[in-house]
């Protein structure tokens, strides 16, 4: 039986930094609430709102933007295409004029410090990423609804059974990788072949298309504008981007008049193992730099690892020749298969499993697509998968100053070179002689999460979130 039916667009989504599940998910949570205030017809009937953050959102919650995310979902922003040079502004409005424009409809007093409560010893038991959202009411009463941020963006609202969600009839259901070969091997169709039929149960052919370009061009932005900012990272932490000087020390220029332009000249310095080792770094830096800024991102599977996929994708685009709507179509659906695989089995949130579950699946991810691209067979698409995530097991998670910065941001360039050394692995190797499978590699990350000490998963209660002294300039 398959306990959930993922699309492309679920692993895949466009957002704002700097964290999928401490700022895109209680970003969505908050949406989802007014919502659910509308629908009960509760909205002109509120005098006050609090907002209760639980365990790792409460403890982390303020250096991944938590709370800027929750204030601006519930005035009716969306991630999707709210103006990201506003998100600073829009927040400091709200903490200093005291007023929260709810719903873009009603204007509530609001006081940041009394009515947004980070509850950093309270935790709750469904999962670590918590939320309550409590709405007073003129006639005395409350209404209060509880949300979980589970990974990805994904949502999850207290009480609601998500088992009776309506079910689409997907002509290849997979639950496992060993069900994914299964329809692969029996039909002779390609990972992403089996997605993109599968695609068709939600959407037209050429609709699924178009997202997922829609999706790549917000990678492909985000690849280029953080190539070319430069400055200091906020937070506190003063990390200065790496980004634009790799970028100017590479190409010798530092402006080209866009994308198209600056990747002809980025071939033109050739295809050397340090050149390109050099701009592959250069890529995951200047997504995760942006992702660390508020900017726009893709989740690909989370905010926190959204450089390793574009970085991978961009080394295929920019040292392979695979620039052609086809080949980045084929990619990313691709790609998604697999992090499905390893939500369904496993989880995609550090606050469940640590970085194995973020920078450890994104690799695994950028493995499997980038062999199929490169005419890999089936089998070996799932061997680069395993080879990428076995080499991430036990990964933590431990955030300093509980910013999605360091060591963040380089985990994405070290996540993407494993997946291109994980996919010529594969390629070179004849899969049947292979020891570990994916699922059993899926199992294994799934227990090692189970046994991780807590404070190694985002909570920066460990690691070297507790052995850098933050006013240590960056290394």
């Amino acid at each position: 039986m398959i306990k959930e039916q993922i699309s492309v667009f679920d692993i895949f989504k466009i957002g704002i930094g700097p964290s999928s599940s401490h700022t895109l998910g209680p970003w969505r949570a908050a949406q989802q609430f007014t919502a659910s205030l509308a629908q009960n017809n509760l909205i002109d009937e509120i005098e006050g709102i609090k907002i209760l953050l639980y365990g790792s959102l409460a403890k982390t919650g303020k250096g991944h933007g938590t709370d800027v995310a929750i204030l601006l979902g519930l005035t009716g922003a969306d991630p999707v295409t709210f103006d990201v040079d506003a998100v600073t502004p829009t927040f400091e409005s709200i903490q200093r004029d005291k007023k929260l424009n709810l719903a873009d409809h009603l204007i509530l007093d609001f006081d940041y410090d009394n009515d947004l409560l980070f509850l950093f010893a309270e935790s709750l038991p469904f999962h670590p990423n918590a939320v309550t959202f409590q709405a007073f009411l003129k006639d005395g009463k409350a209404f209060s609804e509880t949300y979980y941020s589970i990974g990805g963006g994904f949502v999850v609202k207290e009480g609601e059974d998500n088992s009776k969600k309506p079910q689409v009839d997907l002509p290849f259901p997979v639950e496992k990788a060993k069900d994914l070969l299964h329809w692969c091997l029996s039909t002779g169709l390609k990972v992403s072949e089996i997605v993109m039929e599968n695609e068709l149960a939600w959407r037209t052919e050429a609709e699924t298309k178009k997202g997922i370009l829609q999706h790549f061009a917000v990678m492909r932005d985000c690849i280029y504008r953080g190539c070319h900012t430069t400055g200091f990272l906020p937070g506190g932490l003063n990390v200065a981007r790496r980004a634009f000087p790799l970028n100017k020390r590479l190409i010798g220029k530092s402006e080209y008049s866009d994308y198209n332009s600056w990747v002809e000249a980025i071939r033109k310095g050739g295809n050397g193992f340090n050149y390109t080792l050099d701009w592959v770094s250069c890529f995951a830096l200047a997504v995760n730099e942006e992702n660390a800024s508020f900017g726009r991102v893709v989740t690909a599977p989370t905010n926190g690892a959204a450089g390793v996929i574009p970085a991978v994708l961009q080394y295929f685009i920019t040292f392979c020749d695979g620039y052609s709507e086809e080949k980045i179509i084929q990619f990313i659906a691709c790609a998604s298969e697999i992090g499905s695989i390893f939500k369904k089995g496993a989880t995609i949130s550090a606050a469940m499993g640590g970085c194995q579950a973020e920078i450890g699946v994104s690799s695994a991810m950028a493995a499997a697509a980038l062999t199929e691209c490169l005419g890999g067979s089936q089998r070996q698409v799932l061997m680069a998968a395993e080879i990428a995530m076995e080499h991430h097991l036990g990964l933590t998670c431990d955030p300093i100053g509980g910013l999605v910065q360091i060591p963040c941001i380089e985990r994405n360039t070290m996540g993407a070179i494993k997946a291109i050394t994980a996919s010529q692995l594969a390629l070179q190797s004849n899969p049947d002689k292979a020891k570990v499978s994916l699922d059993a590699v899926v199992n294994t990350m799934w227990e090692t999460a189970l046994d991780m000490n807590a404070k190694y998963k985002e909570t920066s209660d460990g690691g070297l979130a507790t052995n850098i002294p933050i006013s240590l300039p960056e290394c």
